[in-house]
This record gives C-alpha cells, structure tokens and sequence, in this order.
C-alpha cells in the first residue's frame, strides 16, 4: 500500500462529521477528526470506521481533542467556530470565530508546516483573512468554500425551478459569500458577486417552457 494522503478536519459538528465521511467513502486520504469536546470525534470517527468494511473504502480514521494526531496533514478543512443561531448574521459571529479561527490556524501550522487550509467556518470571507494572515501561507494555500457551496446552490435552484437535470446547468458564483443569494425565492443578487451561468439544451428547453406558460398567462388575463 503507497503512502496515502492525510487530512485533519477540525470540528467534528454536523458540518465536520459530514466531510470526513464524505473524504472516507471517496478514499481521499486518511482523517484525523478533531474537536474540544471529549468522545465526539473518537465516536465519530470509529462510526465511519466500523462502516468501511460495509461500503467498501479503505482509510485510517482517528478521532482525538488535541492536535497531535495532525502532524504533517496535506490538507486541513477548518470548520470549527460558533453556529449561527435564529436571527444571527454571519457578521455577528466574527469576534467570536475569529479567536478559534486563529487559535486552530496556529496549531495547524506548527505541526503541518506544508499543508493546504480550506477554510469552512463562517463569516466565511473575513475566516480566510484571518486565516490567511495567522499562517503566513501564500494565498494559494488558504481557500475558502464559499464559491463551490454557492454554485452547487444556483445549480440545484436553477434546475429545481426548470424541472431539468442538474447536470445540465453549469454554474460559477466568483465574489464573497453573499448572503443575497437567495435563487430559491428568486431576490435579486448581490451586486459584489459574479454571477456566469451556462445551460444546456434540457435547462433551455425548459425556460422556453416556462416563457410559453408565463407569456399565455398574460394573454389570458
């Protein structure tokens, strides 16, 4: 067996969890699952263990509340931080996360020197500075997730509201994480984000669906 990647995601919650079982059942790498809150990532972790002979994937999966298990990772997802909760704003949770934020960036770099960081936890943008600035790493090796969650989004919207294929509608969202997305009430966007859509022929056929039916509503009115 060759020498295999090692990822260390950082915050075993929903979001945490949910990527480390992910990076398993991809075979992406060995992961190491970290949290502060004792026996979560430890039970995470051996759940998604004991489900590889099941599933087929074949990975070392460790859950510990330290970061010693994380020396020389190739790549470390950052989710850890506060939730957001009823009525909060990203923004409100920026003081708060950024301290954890740096916090974990400062262990990461002591131990994984080399490693890639992909930032997950919110406010997004302002996570990647600080990020960015507590590691000294070059830009290229500080990236947020924000651009991939947000076109998935459009995507999923798009071809929801065209009764097409996902795989026919090809979407890029370029900018900050823009709470003013929202396609699934169709509110305008947010004017600092770009927004590059390509259809294919099934998402075309549809909208042209969807102009017929809207323009002999008004014929009928």
């Amino acid at each position: 067996m060759g020498v295999r990647n090692k990822i260390t995601v950082v915050g075993a919650g929903n979001v945490g969890a949910t990527a480390a079982h992910w990076l398993a059942a991809k075979e992406l790498g060995d992961v190491v699952l970290v949290d502060i809150v004792e026996g979560v990532p430890q039970g995470k972790a051996l759940d998604l263990a004991e489900a590889a002979p099941v599933e087929g994937f074949d990975v070392r999966l460790t859950g510990a509340n330290n970061y010693d298990d994380t020396d020389n990772s190739d790549v470390v997802i950052i989710t850890a931080g506060l939730a957001r909760k009823p009525g909060m704003s990203r923004d409100d949770l920026l003081k708060t996360n950024a301290k954890i934020v740096s916090d974990v960036v400062a262990e990461v770099v002591r131990r994984s020197p080399n490693s890639i960081l992909i930032i997950v936890s919110n406010p997004l943008d302002a996570m990647c500075q600080v990020a960015l600035r507590r590691s000294g790493f070059p830009k290229s090796r500080v990236i947020g997730m924000a651009g991939v969650l947000d076109a998935a989004r459009m995507r999923s919207f798009l071809a929801e509201a065209l009764n097409c294929s996902v795989e026919n509608v090809t979407a890029f969202v370029l900018g900050v994480v823009a709470t003013g997305l929202d396609f699934g009430g169709w509110s305008e966007p947010d004017p600092r984000a770009g927004l590059f859509t390509f259809l294919g022929s099934g998402a075309i056929l549809g909208i042209l669906r969807v102009a017929t039916h809207n323009l002999r509503s008004e014929d009928s009115r």
